[in-house]
């Protein structure tokens, strides 16, 4: 074989040879491992989502859920056969309570209704009980009016004991007051009665032979043996509006003693302000069945017999003063008369009997029927009663039974409207958006709307995005295409490196050095807002009109570096003239000539404070995806732009930008998913204020925020819990959609700008 041959000879390659064939067999296991590996992890993914998801739909569904009434028993009434004025249950559910009009307090079992005591209350010989009021359900102490004048004031307990590790619940009757009857009138039967207890005072409300009379005992107590003795006081009330031929009905006494509300015939109210001395009637167009309190004592229901419910509360008319005014109102499934209300004692909530036996549960504040239903036939209820954890109803029926029945009702305090819509609470002059999820009384209306923690979200992403966007994207042009290339190895890397700082530790530093910094300097930061980009231009302006030769002398590329003493030098400038600016213009104090001026308010921890430290905060993510997006752009495009004449500037607007947009919109769109869920930094920084107000001054509380801090407090399965679930998921979809928005939109852009 020659030397030419040889060199022009191929080489020869086995393809059917052992190692190949290894070879291909490694290769085929590591295509497979891969696609298997990045499948599963990509499923995996979406399963984690969507378990996320179901759990806490699976928290969240049982807020919306309906109430279950189920029957337990039926028996006949225990006791003597005589008239119950009133009727209560135990906070076990094991003794009920029926009190006669002949003055017997009558304790029995709730399951099988066995006499478990019964006690006759001290009253005169040929008295009866004529009248009968409760202070609260939660007190246990009621005012018995007497046929001869006279109130009786008792209250029903209950002691448990664990003997053997058994309980033991012992009813008794105590009299707070003594056994002593305290004369309200000289004679005439007391045919209604309202009491109310405080610390201070005990005021008596009734009416005798159609006249009103009340009387206050003045609360005094012993230095030293503290024994409280009650001072009596007669009560002068403005004389009423003619009542004609109409008698007094129901006397009702608010929380505060203050005023009173009696029924006048059966469409009128009449509402006695006992400070005021002035008297506001109230006609209607229904028949009046039945009325009673609310939890708290603030708010009156009413039921009329159309079959609706009226809640009426004080509030402060045009003229300052305070109007009986209704507030809302609740239509029933049976259009008829609502002959008794039981009132839940720890909720808002209340239950309607109609006459022939139709059972409807309803909580206030949340506008919501949460059951009804038909549960008693063919009789009247004449009592009603409900126990304290509201998960006990007891009728008692014109057939002389009384009818038991279990309620599960969790969560009646959540509705559409309570969580998205303005509410009107109890003591406020309008409705409102307002969360406010706990208190020190029992008494609370929950205020559970979502409207204030959505907003506060979106009020911190809005300033955030607004100081970190533009900052970021522009940051990322200039790095990305005007830079040199080793001045970017180093930047690029510093600033993507500030991703890596913790979040509490911003928002620490935020919360205790850059809001009172920003407080103490507010003048110096909106100089340097409004000062620092017009000393760039003009430094550029400056430099542009530099001779070529001395412009020749800086290296493409390092124009921004030596900007850092310009933006230095006016920084320090607008922070040492911020005195003489505070002076000049505001007073001596921007931030008093803000409050007391303009009228704004002003919280240390704001809304500008956490754009600043939030914005901080998103730069990196916005910064680095979109750099590494308008880096990416194919040389080829740029250099044919230029080649065509166009400047830097017109290619990077024109084509740069445009191709880049997927990418840049994507960084915006993680920026604003970073800002919506971040936590820490609003935490600290905010002050935590669930308001709705845009005012760049005030602060705001999160979604996020809200989360961290009520769920460690939060009882689990409780309403709050479970809204905190709800937040949650408000928050899990806001990100859904916003994300699944921004992959269609970056997917158009792709598409657009992908054929260039």
């Amino acid at each position: 074989m020659t030397v030419e041959s040889t060199k022009n000879a191929q080489p020869i390659v086995d393809f059917d040879s052992p190692k190949i064939h290894r070879y291909n067999r490694i290769r085929h296991f590591k295509d497979k491992f891969a696609t298997v590996g990045i499948a599963v992890g990509g499923v995996g993914v979406i399963a984690a989502i969507l378990l996320i998801f179901l759990y806490l739909l699976y928290e969240v569904v049982p807020l919306f859920q309906s109430a279950d009434v189920e029957p337990l028993a039926s028996y006949t009434v225990p006791g003597e056969d005589a008239k119950t004025l009133y009727m209560a249950v135990e906070e076990q559910n094991e003794i009920g309570l029926r009190v006669t009009d002949q003055g017997d307090l009558i304790f029995f079992d709730v399951a099988d209704g066995g006499v478990r005591k019964t006690f006759n209350l001290p009253i005169p010989a040929g008295e009866t009980v004529t009248s009968l009021s409760v202070g609260s359900e939660a007190s246990g102490i009621m005012a018995l009016g007497l046929s001869g004048g006279g109130v009786l004031i008792a209250k029903h307990d209950y002691r448990i004991s664990y003997p053997d590790d058994k309980r033991v619940i012992d009813p008794r009757v105590v009299y707070p007051y003594g056994e002593d009857i305290i004369s309200l009138s000289d004679g005439g039967a007391v045919d209604a009665i309202a009491i109310r207890s405080s610390e201070e005072k005990l005021t008596l409300i009734g009416h005798v032979n159609n006249q009103l009379i009340g009387r206050a005992l003045i609360k005094e107590e012993d230095f030293l043996t503290e024994e409280v003795t009650l001072v009596p006081e007669d009560l002068v009330f403005p004389p009423l509006v003619e009542t004609g031929d109409e008698k007094l009905g129901k006397v009702h006494l608010d929380i505060d003693q203050r005023f009173i509300v009696v029924q006048v015939g059966n469409q009128r109210l009449d509402v006695i302000n006992l400070r005021a001395e002035t008297v506001q009637t109230i006609h209607s167009e229904s028949r009046i069945d039945s009325a009673k309190f609310l939890l708290g004592g603030i708010s009156l229901l009413v039921a009329y017999d159309n079959g609706t419910i009226g809640q009426w509360f004080m509030v402060r008319g045009e003229e300052g003063s305070p109007q009986l005014t209704e507030i809302r109102s609740f239509e029933t499934e049976y259009k008829g008369p609502i002959v008794k209300l039981a009132i839940e004692q720890r909720r808002k909530g209340f239950a309607s009997v109609t006459g022939d036996g139709h059972i409807e549960l309803f909580h206030s504040t949340a506008h919501r029927n949460v059951f009804d239903g038909k549960l008693i036939e063919g009789a009247q209820p004449n009592a009603v009663a409900m126990s304290p954890r509201a998960n006990r109803l007891l009728v008692e029926a014109s057939d002389n039974q009384i009818h038991v029945f279990e309620i599960t009702n969790n969560h009646p305090e959540i509705s559409w409207s309570s969580l998205w819509s303005k509410v009107w609470y109890e003591s406020y002059d309008e409705p409102r958006y307002v969360w406010q999820s706990s208190s020190s009384s029992n008494d609370f209306e929950p205020k559970m709307s979502l409207m204030p923690l959505s907003f506060g979200t979106l009020k911190a992403a809005f300033y955030a995005m607004l100081l970190g966007a533009p900052l970021a994207i522009c940051g990322a042009i200039y790095t990305a295409y005007f830079m040199t290339p080793v001045m970017r190895r180093k930047i690029k890397p510093l600033i993507e490196l500030m991703e890596a700082l913790p979040t509490v530790i911003l928002g620490f530093l935020a919360g205790l050095w850059l809001a009172p910094f920003m407080e103490n300097n507010l003048a110096a930061i909106f100089t340097i807002l409004l000062v620092m980009p017009f000393a760039i231009l003009g430094f550029a302006y400056l430099m542009s009109r530099l001779p070529v030769a001395l412009q020749n002398r800086i290296n493409e590329g390092w124009h921004g570096f030596i900007l850092i003493p310009v933006v230095i030098l006016v920084g320090a400038a607008c922070m040492g003239g911020s005195p003489w600016i505070e002076s000049a213009f505001f007073d001596g104090s921007m931030r008093t000539w803000i409050s007391n001026d303009l009228g704004i308010p002003f919280d240390q921890r704001n809304a500008l404070v956490v754009g600043v430290a939030m914005g901080f905060a998103v730069i990196p993510t916005i910064f680095s995806i979109a750099e590494d997006a308008i880096f990416s752009v194919p040389k080829h495009l740029s250099y044919g732009s230029l080649a065509l004449g166009a400047t830097p500037w017109q290619t990077m607007l024109g084509v740069v930008l445009p191709t880049a947009s997927p990418g840049i919109f994507s960084g915006l769109m993680i920026g604003l998913g970073r800002a919506v869920g971040e936590t820490m930094i609003v935490l600290m920084a905010t002050g935590n204020t669930p308001i709705m107000d845009a005012n760049i001054f005030e602060g705001m509380r999160t979604l996020s925020a809200n989360l961290a801090v009520e769920v460690p407090e939060a009882e689990v399965d409780s309403t709050h819990y479970r809204v905190l679930f709800l937040a949650a998921f408000v928050l899990f979809i806001f990100t859904f959609v916003v994300n699944t928005a921004a992959e269609i939109v970056r997917q158009r852009l792709r598409k657009k700008y992908g054929s260039l």
